[in-house]
């Protein structure tokens, strides 16, 4: 592997039209020789936390965790929670990003959450992206995916609707200008 996107935002090309990702920003989690594990972070649904955790009986303490969004993440396991937070605090099931930032998968988190005793920022997505082994870059040099720093305020404190474009933004690019077309300016 040439090149290690763990703790970066994959922006969707203009021309990515897989309806999956198209105008996506994923969080890159996980990234090594056997592939890369990713949730997207600006496709919310129409579902909100209390829905999800009365589905588990647990009850929002609050209306604001109640009303927490949920995100489409990807479209692996997608009837699987994944809790994208901050800290990285360590809950039964979590793969840390870096000291600041993790994703967890465990029942643990969410019952905490509910209580308004979890992770002060977060985001919670269904699904996941994954590629295999070398796809991603496969991918990166089709065209189909910018790459660039992630920025934890995008994720935890951005619109959902601006989220492709700050990414962009980030890395010096307007995505709004690049031409639909393959091939052409």
């Amino acid at each position: 592997m040439s090149f290690d996107l763990t703790n970066q935002f994959l922006i969707a090309m203009p021309t990515l039209l897989d309806q999956n990702f198209e105008q996506t920003v994923t969080y890159v989690c996980l990234h090594n020789d056997e592939g890369a594990i990713g949730i997207v972070i600006n496709r919310p649904l129409q579902l909100q936390l209390g829905e999800v955790l009365k589905q588990m009986d647990l009850n929002a303490d609050s209306d604001e965790i109640a009303d927490q969004v949920v995100y489409h993440g990807g479209p692996v396991h997608g009837d699987r929670g994944f809790i994208l937070h901050r800290p990285a605090r360590e809950w039964d099931s979590t793969i840390k990003v870096t000291d600041d930032v993790a994703v967890t998968t465990s029942r643990d988190v969410l019952e905490a959450m509910s209580a308004g005793e979890g992770p002060r920022e977060s985001l919670v997505a269904l699904g996941y992206a994954g590629w295999t082994g070398g796809q991603l870059e496969q991918e990166i040099a089709a065209n189909a995916w910018l790459s660039g720093p992630a920025d934890l305020s995008i994720i935890f404190a951005t619109p959902a609707a601006q989220r492709w474009q700050r990414a962009a933004d980030l890395i010096g690019i307007d995505i709004s200008a690049i031409s639909h077309d393959v091939g052409h300016a």
